[in-house]
């Protein structure tokens, strides 16, 4: 009967557990800031998003809407999409996880919120124009790209 020792293993045999990638917002953990009263919350955020949040200019809808989202989804799998025109949210710590369609105008941009977005609007995320792509001179651009040689 054989019974596993693992002192008694060498070294390539040894499988070393990478631990999974601890995210920080302000030199706080992102799982510890749910925890956070709002109050204490908002200290580490921007000059700007304080004064928005302090105004009230929060679209609660939205934060209600990915919360059900959440909780509705079970733990192996990903929430529902939930799509939003409001591209000036500022992202929460509880956004975490969630996937958010954000209108960009012509469409909805698929949005996986991760840690590292905190603080950071919805529209940074979804852009709203076609990034140019700098080719060849194309007809009209100037006489010389015209000029099309015969042989």
């Amino acid at each position: 009967f054989f019974s596993f020792n693992p002192s008694i293993m060498s070294e390539e045999q040894k499988v070393v557990r990478k631990p999974f990638r601890r995210y920080f917002y302000r030199g706080h953990e992102v799982h510890k800031l749910l925890d956070l009263p709002f109050s204490d919350l908002m200290k580490l955020y921007t000059a700007r998003a304080r004064r928005r949040f302090a105004r009230g200019n929060i679209p609660r809808k939205l934060i209600r809407r990915l919360r059900k989202a959440k909780k509705e989804a079970t733990d192996d799998e990903k929430p529902a999409i939930v799509k939003t025109h409001h591209r000036n949210m500022i992202i929460l710590p509880d956004m975490v996880g969630s996937q958010i369609g954000v209108y960009n105008g012509l469409g909805y941009i698929l949005v996986d919120v991760k840690p590292d977005m905190i603080g950071h609007y919805l529209g940074e995320f979804a852009i709203t124009y076609k990034p140019v792509g700098h080719g060849r001179p194309g007809i009209g651009s100037t006489n010389s790209a015209r000029f099309i040689p015969l042989n």
